[in-house]
């Protein structure tokens, strides 16, 4: 497959005016014909000679076999185009709920999102979770309607949905060069901005001024444009090329230090890391220092090299400017979602998986063999969260569903030459408090000394472990404070009723004491975690479990059936909305009774109703007694669980259990 070359040296100089450079997403629901989308805008731009297609499983960007054989997008992979004076980036997306964290990674780092939807299916499940990704990350965005071509097409029926369901700010876009701008779209402009509604109403404004405010409308994500055609018969491709490139602006600055993203991390066939990033401002060569890392813990690397990645081919560079996507060598400290350089936030992902399942291998296989794999694997996709249970001696990760599953068990397979199953996927339940309560923990073995005191408190739904810090430098050295934060910012804690993850609890620090001469070593992290758990078993412990935020879809003769199902799974719904003959119900349910949903709608429905699940977050368990009694976890067991205090007297220690650790304690802070 032929790739036109570009030249990336602007004559060996920096120039003063540099090429605009673009990044841009393609997001769908599977099956909405995003791929063949993809190898058009390739094709119309010569940066291909040829077009593939999915079912020829010959396509520029799905280049895995896993991609050839099952016929979607399981990786987000990238090409470069140029088009006019400007240079794209593009990046093609999963369109499986199943891979939906991948495809969350790259939202990070995208100037424009091009939603394709198909002109017969129309807005669909996952495009309603793309949709409120998108909001959510604050991308611009624009519609293209697909399949214009087929039996039961219907791109303005589309348009209302997209309307209705999504954004009343989208309109369908006529093709900007060819004439001027028409009355129906200047009005649709000034409905939504106060200044240009004056302009409207006086007619002051040129056909320039309104392009102009046009752009910047989209760019503020004020406006959604809609453009259709159909990529696999060529229909509106090279009219929504020159729409794109009116639209899309960009303002990268090279001349400022080097900040980057970085939003993929890969491991090539060497086993070398290949961290992925967007430069957002200044240049990075090859050889320099790149400071990354997670807050807190920001270390400096040199990189080794830089590499241009268009579809399965690389290339080397010696160095990338602001605006570009890359990849580097030597970068062994920065996840997805991290910034490096100038840039030290990091975007946490939106969507968390919702089950966990075990790693099933018999010999010749070994642990070790598998742990090396999925340590690449976990580095790849954090939100596998790879974790070895130690009571269970079992080797866990979570994932979003069976498909992810099957070509997890394919990677393996292929990739590291590894045999593994997996168990079934379980719901992933999690745990917090209900109560405020103080904790303490006391480590003192002979020759040891740590002491700590803690506040903790039930935190906001969603908030995860959080740790403030009220203690005063008097009472102990600010180097110690920092100890006892981190150890309590380390994942991993678990709660007391099923051992499963501890969330939303606010912790605070109140006061500690370390001796001049014993303190050592990990003595607070012993003290901390102690008082940590002294703390829980005083609380209110309560279970906690995954629900969806549904929306479904349906014909008005269904929706007894389906609101009586929904009270059945233990769900909650709003009201239903009546449009005609078509009713749409909105609620919450636990994942535990909704996971095989689809499957059941679609039968009653005939597959004519459409159903939207959305991760929503963790609620109180529906069925808590029922779920700790299948668990049988006994926290005396688990060797990760010490809520006893250390003392010593007369060069012995000895153990004083959680509920008496209190009247033994050496420090009494101010409650």
């Amino acid at each position: 497959m032929y790739i036109k070359k570009t030249n990336y040296t602007f004559g060996g100089v920096l120039s003063a005016k540099m090429t605009k450079n673009i990044t841009i997403g393609l997001l769908a629901h599977v099956d909405a014909g995003k791929t063949t989308f993809a190898e058009q805008l390739l094709y119309h731009t010569e940066a291909i000679r040829s077009r593939g297609r999915v079912d020829h499983k010959d396509t520029f960007l799905d280049t895995h076999e896993i991609e050839k054989a099952r016929g979607i997008t399981v990786f987000a992979d990238q090409a470069e185009f140029s088009y006019g004076d400007s240079r794209y980036f593009l990046l093609d997306t999963p369109g499986h709920v199943d891979f939906s964290p991948e495809m969350e990674r790259v939202l990070q780092i995208l100037d424009y999102a091009v939603v394709i939807v198909s002109a017969v299916e129309g807005v669909e499940g996952h495009t309603e979770t793309v949709w409120q990704l998108l909001r959510s990350h604050g991308v611009p965005t624009i519609f293209f309607i697909n399949k214009i071509d087929r039996t039961g097409a219907d791109p303005q029926r589309v348009l209302n949905e997209i309307r209705q369901l999504l954004s009343e700010d989208a309109l369908m876009l006529p093709e900007l060069d060819a004439g001027a701008v028409n009355e129906e779209l200047c009005s649709f402009l000034a409905e939504r901005d106060e200044g240009l509604f004056e302009a409207y109403l006086d007619g002051s404004l040129d056909e320039p001024a309104w392009k102009e405010a046009l752009v910047k409308l989209v760019r503020q994500g004020k406006i959604f444009p809609c453009m259709a055609g159909s990529a696999l018969l060529d229909e509106g491709i090279g009219s929504f090329l020159r729409n794109l490139d009116a639209l899309a602006v960009t303002e990268y600055d090279y001349r400022l230090p080097f900040a980057g993203r970085v939003y993929k991390v890969r491991y090539d066939d060497k086993g070398t890391r290949i961290t992925y990033i967007k430069a957002l401002q200044g240049v990075l060569k090859v050889r320099e220092e790149l400071t990354c890392g997670p807050a807190g813990k920001r270390i400096s690397e040199r990189i080794t090299g830089i590499r241009r990645i268009n579809g399965s081919k690389t290339a080397a560079a010696e160095w990338a400017a602001a605006g570009e996507l890359f990849a580097v060598t030597g970068v062994t400290a920065a996840g997805p979602g991290e910034g490096v350089g100038e840039l030290e936030d990091t975007i946490e992902s939106g969507l968390v998986p919702a089950l966990k399942s075990k790693v099933c291998f018999e010999p010749p296989v070994h642990l070790k063999e598998v742990l090396q794999a999925f340590q690449q694997l976990g580095a790849e996709d954090p939100s596998l969260n790879v974790s070895w249970d130690e009571i269970l001696q079992e080797l866990q990760i979570q994932v979003m569903g069976q498909i992810q599953l099957e070509v997890l068990e394919q990677v393996l397979r292929e990739r590291f030459r590894i045999q593994v199953t997996f168990g079934d996927p379980e719901i992933l339940y999690m745990e917090t408090i209900n109560s405020m309560v103080y904790g303490c923990g006391h480590f003192e073995p002979l020759g040891h000394y740590a002491e700590v005191h803690l506040k903790l408190e039930p935190g906001e739904r969603g908030s995860g472990v959080t740790v403030h810090n009220k203690c005063h430098p008097d009472h102990l050295a600010i180097g110690y404070q920092n100890q006892i934060v981190q150890v309590l910012l380390e994942k991993g804690h678990h709660g007391l009723l099923t051992g499963s993850p501890l969330t939303d609890v606010q912790i605070t620090l109140l006061s500690g004491r370390a001796h001049n001469k014993h303190t050592s070593g990990g003595d607070f992290r012993e003290a901390a975690l102690r008082a940590l758990r002294q703390g829980l078993e005083q609380a209110e412990n309560v279970l906690l479990e995954p629900f969806y935020d549904f929306k479904i879809r349906i014909h008005a003769d269904h929706v007894g059936k389906v609101m009586s199902d929904i009270q059945q799974a233990s769900g909650s719904f709003t009201a239903p909305e009546m449009n005609g003959e078509t009713a749409v119900l909105t609620g919450t349910v636990p994942v535990a009774t909704f996971m095989n949903y689809p499957v059941r709608m679609a039968s009653m429905t005939q597959g004519k109703g459409a159903l939207s699940l959305r991760a929503g977050g963790y609620q109180v368990c529906h069925q808590a007694g029922q779920i700790i009694g299948m668990k049988q976890y006994d926290k005396n067991a688990d060797p990760a669980y010490q809520s006893a205090s250390i003392f010593c007297a007369k060069g012995q220690a000895y153990a004083v259990p959680w509920d008496e650790a209190a009247g033994h304690m050496h420090v009494k802070p101010d409650l």
